[in-house]
């Protein structure tokens, strides 16, 4: 090997050859180490594994609640007699198997009484001569028994233009209007697993108030079973 120049200059020319000599070892042996080992792979290298793809399962719609059962409303309306024939539609129409309980019938017609409530502890006492009580409910519950009205005519008696008449300055508040419905109240339930149906003829006066008092008609009073005005 030749000795070291004493020059300055040459010696840091010297220097720097030596310097970038040593720095393209370094370039040569990463790319031969490079070609040596190819492309790292981190499933190998990596001590960490990849992690895992989520997968999200869609979740299925559990079984829906049904909706608790519960009695359908009196049809509005602003002529008389339809509006009675709905309240008695609505004052039959019971099924003990739903769960439901005498009161609730009763608190449906109570929704569309008199908005003055001047007649609501009277018509509520109506309502429960129509409904079984709660010991013949629970009864009937055994047997699944069921009721409806079918209605074969429904008219304002005579008997009302005479109590009109009759009835001081006033008394009645105008639009009320009695309608005497007639029908057939069926019912029908199991008994010995056999299933069962009757059916017998009903009669009966509704007391409604509708315009010019009220925008539409409302329930006043009921008159007594089988025992309507003529």
């Amino acid at each position: 090997m030749s000795p070291a120049p004493t020059d300055p200059k040459t010696r840091r020319r010297f220097v720097a050859l030596i310097t970038a000599g040593i720095v393209l070892l370094l370039l040569a042996g990463i790319g031969v180490y490079g070609l040596l080992t190819g492309p790292r792979n981190t499933s190998v290298d990596d001590p960490r594994p990849e992690p895992s793809p989520t997968v999200t399962t869609p979740q299925s719609p559990g079984p829906s609640t049904p909706p608790p059962p519960k009695v359908p409303a009196v049809p509005r309306s602003t002529d008389p007699v339809a509006f009675a024939e709905g309240v008695a539609t609505t004052l039959f129409a019971w099924d003990t198997a739903l769960g439901l309980w005498p009161l609730d019938y009763t608190s449906a017609i109570l929704t569309v009484g008199d908005p003055s409530g001047d007649e609501q502890a009277g018509l509520a006492s109506d309502i429960a001569t129509y409904l079984p009580n709660r010991d013949a409910w629970i009864e009937l519950r055994q047997y699944a028994t069921a009721q409806h009205l079918v209605i074969d005519t429904s008219f304002v008696p005579d008997a009302w233009a005479d109590a009109v008449a009759q009835a001081q300055p006033g008394q009645i508040a105008p639009g009320t209007t009695a309608v005497t419905i007639e029908g057939t109240r069926h019912r029908s339930g199991t008994w010995n697993g056999q299933p069962v149906t009757s059916a017998h003829p009903v009669s009966f006066t509704v007391f409604v108030v509708c315009a010019p008092t009220y925008t539409t008609c409302h329930l006043l009073r009921l008159s007594q079973l089988d025992n309507p005005l003529r």
